[in-house]
């Protein structure tokens, strides 16, 4: 089965245009809900035997590689990545000192996605399906039987990035990317987007154990977007920067 992964959703998709000042943890998801562990169940040690003719869903919450208490987890019925996010009948739990949270009493039938919230932020992470990644992962609770759902890995939205900032024109000779260090991070991943889809960008996933990289390879004129991803000693994400921060390079 493939390894899951879990991605993050601001308040703001969830609530599309209504809200607009929340930029953190704005991103979206993949993998397969037939092939997805989340999707498949997993073996686990059940904490809560479910009422009859209902299921539970059984899972742990991480930051850091660390459980995390208080966490609160949404089990939807329905799901709209860009729109609406959670809907339908939605079910609830908090994680206990373990990182532990068991939603009981639910109904059986085919949830359309499952939701962490990002500490006390307006951000969600959540996990996806298809080569694609454009849907949100399913999962399958059956009656008396208790769904055990891969660990969820936190992560947050708030590494700062220095050089170049949102709206800067630079130049392509010398330009040094530059970011402020992130509280127990052993490595960073950076990448540079272009805007113009015919130009390749010569940095996409580039790790690096500092905070700061000089461009060894040419920037083609354009407009261009970069982001910076923290990690730590376990290869666990601990934090991303905005994913909006555009420069551009004018010669």
């Amino acid at each position: 089965m493939k390894s899951q992964k879990w991605f993050s959703l601001g308040l703001c998709v969830l609530a599309a245009i209504a809200l607009t000042n929340c930029k953190a943890g704005n991103k979206s998801a993949t993998n397969s809900a037939t092939t997805n562990p989340a999707a498949a169940g997993e073996a686990g040690i059940e904490k809560v035997k479910p009422s009859p003719g209902t299921g539970n869903v059984q899972g742990k919450v991480f930051y850091n590689s660390k459980p995390v208490e208080n966490i609160e987890v949404k089990l939807c019925e329905s799901f709209s990545r860009f729109l609406s996010g959670c809907g339908g009948q939605t079910y609830t739990a908090r994680t206990d000192k373990d990182g532990v949270y068991v939603i009981t009493n639910v109904a059986p039938k085919t949830y359309e996605a499952l939701t962490a919230r990002v500490f006390d932020t307006d951000s969600y992470v959540f996990a996806t399906s298809g080569i694609a990644g454009i849907s949100a992962t399913k999962y399958d609770v059956s009656a008396d039987k208790t769904f055990f759902v891969s660990p969820i890995n936190l992560f947050k939205s708030d590494l700062k990035t220095l050089n170049p900032k949102a709206g800067a024109k630079v130049t392509a000779q010398n330009l040094e990317l530059k970011w402020e260090p992130y509280p127990d991070a052993a490595y960073y991943k950076f990448s540079i987007f272009a805007e113009d889809p015919s130009i390749t960008s010569p940095h996409i996933n580039e790790r690096i154990e500092g905070t700061s990289f000089p461009i060894d390879k040419p920037l083609q004129k354009g407009i261009y977007r970069w982001q910076v991803e923290a990690f730590n000693n376990g290869d666990r994400k601990l934090s991303e920067s905005s994913d909006d921060i555009k420069f551009t390079v004018s010669e």
